[in-house]
């Protein structure tokens, strides 16, 4: 279990530092909202990007 010590950095149970990718694993709902947002925000850029290669019709 981790546990703060107001320094901003977690410790577990043996006061070892917890790693920063555990700390997001552990965090289902970090890990929901990634699981979304990234996504979606690669699929607005590829669609700009096909959007911006259409040619201009004359």
């Amino acid at each position: 279990m981790a546990t703060g010590t107001g320094d901003g950095a977690q410790h577990d149970d043996d006061g070892k530092r917890v790693p920063a990718m555990q700390r997001i694993l552990d965090n289902p709902f970090l890990l929901l909202f990634l699981g979304v947002t990234l996504p979606a925000v690669l699929y607005i850029i590829w669609g700009v990007m096909e959007v911006a290669s259409i040619p201009l019709a004359k």
